[in-house]
């Protein structure tokens, strides 16, 4: 039985579950806890975490979990716990004040306010006792309740002021069009940052950033600079080779902790997922290498079977601990995998780097502890080459050892998954999904985004308007702008996978809501909350590409590309204002906004329209689809209008004189605002979309 319980423990999300019997009297965000901070004169203690943050598990074991700190906080404040994945709009707000006060922000993040929500102190992670210059609960706590007490006036004060210059960040200057000369200069500061040795940008930590690789293999495309696909193949390679991607149960962790992709920080999103399987798959459809093909199938199947919800969406994340342990769940003594794979083990020992010593050094201790993370050091056909053997048998080989140590792993104690549904994150995934049923020819990733779109069309809505999320039957919490952006783009992905035209339908209905509820009238672009949300402390623009797109980035391409298919000019003039509010920051800093150059990439062009007329499933249509979907072209659009459905034309009033010939499947192909004639030869389509 629980020693204690407080506030969290009627909560849904499973990081406010984790601390529903801290000795901490949290409060979940609301305005009965800033009531009662009025009430006790008490400053607010506010904490923001994820479930599957680790140091958020270090802090809490270390001092949440602690009767003296709790005893500590109970006085001097009222605490309020947040979980940033549900509440982002809360999270943004004050992640943004850490980042002025101190110059960096991660989670935890620690914010002191007064009880009207102005902050006054923040930072991320605190030890319970101050250690290596880093300050305590112990001694910081005593130090803000004595200030409260005494000097109250000098923190009111501060508080207004950081929220004077947080309201100044409110609107970000507007700048003119942006066009090729910042995609130049994004292309020049990626080159400038790229990691020769390991690929990736920068050093340690190193971070996917799948949008920097998206953008690359455009720019590749549009000045066919040999280097831009070079600096992507380096670094999907070095990745799916590094310790970075699981080898046994596939799928990637969060990033590298080192400069190599060696050691990683074991946890796993949903959002990763989606976005590096974008990534391999358009990576394939330029080069044809089967790699790419391969490790976008593997992320499938990971997120299909341990990240789906039987009903079809797809849950946010597996934790990086197992039994208190970061890793655990995934590291290898060389012993024991000599004990599962026998006599044979030594062509995986040499393949897989596995030392009896380790292969990494502890990031706390800087000592090698007998654990091994699992990384091809080598190419296999030089390994092969020096045990004697064919790549394919060594392969084959591999492929045998990797599924036994696959199912003794499985019995372990598995991470913490976090089951709760996120709109925005789903939306990636059924994106992701989409393009990869188009770019392999998969009806079966199509059918899962279709799940998973058709949950959150029915479940997660109330009165036509999204909500965020969803987890243990009850769907809650107004969504944001992400929400909106991300899904809209999931379903006209979906519809060009799927050529169903209820997915297009639903995505103009949502954006007919985005454009009413988040956008900016006077400046252009989107707010991250919407019209009718709660009011913060501002309401910030969503603009800049960190480990997830900007909202305002996925919705000038969902814009573009909904122009382009139903012929609605005034969508894409609302995109060409979503880059101007944005151009100043962008032409300063391309490299924090490349998904957004992505869309800038589009909106410069060249760019083309498809027109498939014909039987949805005859042969000819098939095999036309098939060739378009193969091929690297990011910047087109594609519509299906089978003779006699009326729906289409009611969606885009250009396709209804479009009609087959000579009785056969037909393209209507568009480019740079001009039609060419009809052609009824998949390769004659293809000629005309050559540029």
């Amino acid at each position: 039985m629980a020693k204690h319980t407080n506030r969290l423990v009627g909560e849904k999300s499973p990081y406010l579950l984790q601390h529903a019997h801290n000795p901490v009297d949290w409060h979940p965000w609301g305005e009965e806890a800033f009531r009662t901070a009025t009430e006790q004169d008490k400053p607010v203690f506010l904490s923001i975490g994820y479930s599957t943050c680790h140091w958020c598990h270090v802090m809490e074991r270390e001092s949440f979990e602690d009767d003296e700190v709790a005893k500590l906080l109970n006085e001097a404040f009222v605490c309020i716990k947040v979980d940033r994945e549900e509440r982002p709009d809360i999270d943004n707000v004050y992640m943004t004040v850490c980042q002025m006060m101190t110059g960096h922000g991660g989670w935890p993040l620690t914010v002191l306010m007064t009880p009207d929500k102005k902050p006054f102190f923040s930072g991320t992670y605190f030890p319970k006792s101050s250690l290596a210059g880093r300050m305590g609960l112990m001694e910081l706590v005593p130090k803000v309740q004595d200030l409260w007490r005494t000097r109250r006036e000098d923190l009111v004060q501060s508080a207004d002021k950081v929220t004077e210059a947080l309201r100044g960040l409110e609107r970000p200057a507007v700048g003119g069009e942006l066009g090729d000369s910042v995609l130049f200069k994004a292309e020049r500061q990626l080159s400038e940052r790229f990691d020769e040795a390991f690929g990736g940008f920068g050093g340690a930590p190193k971070f996917p950033t799948p949008h920097n690789l998206l953008l690359l293999l455009r720019m590749f495309r549009r000045t066919g600079n040999a280097r831009n696909l070079a600096m992507v193949e380096k670094t999907l390679t070095a990745m799916r080779r590094g310790g970075i991607y699981d080898h046994l149960g596939y799928g990637f962790h969060r990033y590298s902790t080192d400069q190599r992709w060696l050691l990683p920080h074991f946890e796993k999103m949903l959002y990763d997922q989606a976005q590096l399987l974008m990534a391999y798959v358009e990576a394939y459809q330029l080069t044809r290498k089967p790699i790419y093909k391969r490790t976008a199938q593997e992320i499938v199947e990971y997120v299909r079977r341990d990240l789906q919800h039987p009903e079809g969406p797809f849950y946010s994340a597996e934790d990086a601990d197992s039994e208190g342990e970061e890793g655990k769940f995934y590291v290898w003594s060389e012993k024991e995998i000599r004990s599962v794979l026998g006599k044979k083990a030594d062509p995986f020992i040499r393949a897989y780097d596995i030392l009896p010593e380790g292969n990494f050094l502890d990031e706390a201790t800087h000592r090698r502890t007998g654990a091994n993370v699992l990384h091809l050091q080598r190419p296999l056909d030089i390994l092969a080459k020096e045990l004697g053997m064919s790549e394919l048998e060594l392969e084959t080989t591999l492929a045998d050892q990797r599924r036994l140590l696959f199912h003794v792993r499985e019995r372990r104690v598995r991470p913490l998954r976090d089951d709760k549904v996120l709109t925005d994150w789903n939306g990636l995934m059924i994106a992701a999904l989409s393009m990869a049923a188009k770019a392999l020819d998969e009806e079966l990733f199509v059918r899962a985004a279709t799940a998973a779109a058709d949950f959150i069309l029915s479940r997660m809505r109330k009165d036509g308007r999204l909500l965020h999320r969803f987890r243990d039957g009850e769907v809650a919490i107004e969504a944001t702008l992400t929400d909106y952006a991300f899904l809209i783009w999931g379903l006209v992905e979906l519809y060009e996978a799927g050529l169903d035209s209820r997915h297009l339908e639903a995505a103009l209905d949502l954006t007919e809501i985005m454009n009413k509820q988040f956008w900016d009238p006077k400046d252009g672009g989107y707010y991250f909350t919407a019209e009718s949300a709660e009011q913060l402390l501002v309401r910030q623009k969503d603009l800049f590409d960190g480990a997830i797109p900007s909202g305002n980035s996925v919705a000038m391409h969902v814009l573009l590309k909904l122009s382009r298919l139903t012929g609605r000019p005034n969508l894409a003039n609302r995109a060409a204002a979503v880059a101007r509010s944005a151009a100043r920051q962008a032409t300063e800093h391309p490299v924090g906004f490349t998904q957004l150059l992505c869309g800038v990439d589009f909106s410069i062009g060249p760019s083309a329209e498809v027109v498939i007329v014909g039987k949805r499933n005859a042969p000819e249509t098939r095999a036309m689809l098939r060739k378009l979907h193969a091929s690297y072209i990011p910047n087109k659009v594609l519509l299906l209008r089978e003779e006699g459905d009326e729906r289409m034309p009611a969606l885009a009033p250009f396709t209804a004189e479009l009609v087959m010939q000579d009785g056969k499947a037909t393209a209507y192909v568009c480019r740079g605002f001009s039609c060419e004639l009809p052609v009824t030869e998949p390769q004659a389509m293809m000629e005309l979309l050559e540029y």
